[in-house]
């Protein structure tokens, strides 16, 4: 038995094995039939999903390996983007070089698209697709854990329990990561563990010292470490978040200290409405790789936030929240006074980036102008008031991040 069998994506000569297993599993029928057909009343949903599984059976019936496989999501992921995006653009994959293999460190907003829409961009690109860092907590339902798997994404085992045992499966991922790159095979991870709720994306500096683990146990410093992993930030932006009502009824009952209970089958509702909802405008810019001798897990961290705060795309939604949420002040002029509290060249700086959000924002025609403001609003009126609040921060943090990381 290999040592990362328990964690690794399954291999060519399993694909058949495990599609064989998933056609005979009601919920995958389900799934696709409410993507297929979003808006068909449940008693429907529940017959096209009897006449799914044949028609799973008739689709998969080619798929014997993992690139056949990753050619039908790259089909799904792209009816999905034409379908619920106003369109994915993509910077920076044309500074990489298409001989090396990267890790790449993005935002994350989506369980499965945020990974989902980087393949894509690869492919797209002519490259070949990323293995996909996914946690254990995710894969409690095996319908989820067979596709994440079959789509080349690996294990990672955060619900082990003792000290012990917990640094054995981070030494073990770290092995994995490092020795995915060294075969060629690039790799993605989120930039901290769960998806960025409230819109702040800071990265965790746990993951970093996991992804330095293995290094140092070659006799690598830290710094030499770092390096060897081609680490690539990326940030990724939606003009709207699809589960920003779920996300913001968690935060309300965080604040609340309430204990949160997630219900049953929660992150499968959340990765079908991600995949299935309008989302606006989505970006991807893809960074530059991280070659400076850092110190420590802190240092890393702070360069790939500085990345993905700079890079993250700002979209009329953005600023639409931050201007709601200063009233009663009358004016976009006294709206910015609210960062009283900031240093002066912060404020300087958020003042300079929402001018500069608002102009891009006036050279749309009037009509358009009115059309996105009325959208997002009547968005956010559709939510609970108590949930508005925190919807309204959640669009309105990018643009504060701005301003809160400072460049490196």
């Amino acid at each position: 038995m290999d040592e990362f069998d328990a964690i690794r994506p399954f291999r060519d000569h399993e694909v058949r094995q495990v599609i064989d297993r998933l056609i005979d599993q009601h919920d995958v029928a389900s799934v696709i039939a409410r993507f297929r057909y979003p808006k068909l009343p449940n008693w429907a949903h529940a017959m096209l999903s009897l006449l799914g599984r044949q028609l799973l059976r008739y689709e998969l019936r080619n798929i014997h390996d993992v690139a056949s496989f990753q050619k039908l999501v790259w089909d799904f992921v792209d009816r999905s983007v034409k379908r619920t995006t106003r369109g994915l653009t993509v910077d920076g994959l044309e500074r990489l070089d298409r001989n090396r293999a990267y890790l790449f460190i993005s935002n994350h907003r989506d369980i499965v698209l945020d990974p989902a829409l980087l393949d894509y961009a690869l492919v797209t690109a002519g490259m070949d697709t990323a293995e996909i860092a996914i946690g254990d907590n995710l894969l409690r339902d095996p319908m989820v854990s067979d596709l994440m798997r079959l789509n080349k994404s690996f294990v990672v085992e955060r619900s082990v329990d003792g000290l012990k045992a917990k640094l054995v499966a981070l030494t073990r991922l770290s092995r994995y990561i490092e020795s995915t790159l060294a075969r060629g095979q690039s790799a993605w991870i989120a930039q901290r563990e769960g998806r960025a709720k409230n819109g702040l994306d800071r990265t965790d500096p746990a993951v970093i010292k996991m992804l330095s683990i293995y290094g140092k146990k070659r006799g690598m410093s830290f710094a030499e470490s770092i390096r060897h992993l081609n680490i690539v930030p990326v940030a990724i932006s939606y003009e709207y978040d699809p589960c920003d009502a779920m996300k913001a009824a968690e935060l309300q009952a965080r604040e609340g200290q309430e204990a949160y209970v997630k219900a049953d089958n929660e992150d499968i509702a959340s990765i079908v409405k991600g995949i299935s909802s309008p989302k606006g405008r989505v970006h991807i810019s893809v960074g530059t790789p991280l070659t400076a001798d850092y110190v420590d897990a802190d240092a890393v961290a702070a360069a790939i936030d500085a990345q993905i705060v700079a890079n993250y795309k700002l979209f009329p939604s953005n600023l639409i929240a931050y201007e709601q949420l200063q009233k009663p002040a009358t004016s976009f002029a006294a709206r910015l006074q609210f960062a009283s509290s900031l240093q002066e060249d912060a404020r300087q700086r958020l003042q300079q980036l929402a001018a500069q959000s608002r102009e891009a924002w006036d050279r749309l025609d009037a009509a358009e102008m009115r059309r996105q403001a009325a959208e997002f609003r009547a968005r956010i009126a559709e939510y609970p008031e108590k949930l508005q609040h925190y919807i309204l921060e959640m669009y309105a943090n990018p643009l504060m991040s701005k301003i809160a990381v400072q460049p490196t």
